[in-house]
């Protein structure tokens, strides 16, 4: 059986290209011509990347904020403007020992929750 060469053929044309030449130099100094600028790529884009991520993350904290005590107490409601000591003395004057329970009523189809209609 034949054996066959370990290396490649390579055509006269191609040994004076720009490719030709950087292979040479690569098998003679891979980590000049490879690892350095892949290394330096990484660490380029890590410097670049930063005040892009920061950008991301400040839009983010001016959408959501702290919202002061008024504020949530007003969120949703365009009406009046809710105050803590008004709301306890209007619940006090309701009559809170005279109250009935009253079941919600369900959609067609919706299960009650009551368990003798099953059993029935």
């Amino acid at each position: 059986m034949a054996v066959f060469q370990s290396r490649k053929y390579r055509s006269a044309a191609e040994a004076g290209t720009f490719a030709a030449k950087y292979r040479a130099l690569m098998a003679k100094h891979p980590f000049l011509l490879f690892g350095l600028p892949f290394i330096s790529v990484i660490i380029g884009g890590s410097f670049v990347l930063t005040p892009a991520t920061a950008v991301r993350y400040e839009k983010h904290d001016r959408r959501v904020r702290q919202m002061t005590r008024d504020e949530e107490l007003g969120v949703g409601k365009a009406g009046r403007k809710v105050n803590i000591k008004d709301e306890y003395y209007r619940l006090a004057a309701k009559d809170l020992d005279n109250w009935e329970q009253k079941r919600v009523k369900r959609l067609p189809g919706e299960h009650d929750g009551q368990l003798s209609a099953r059993l029935a």
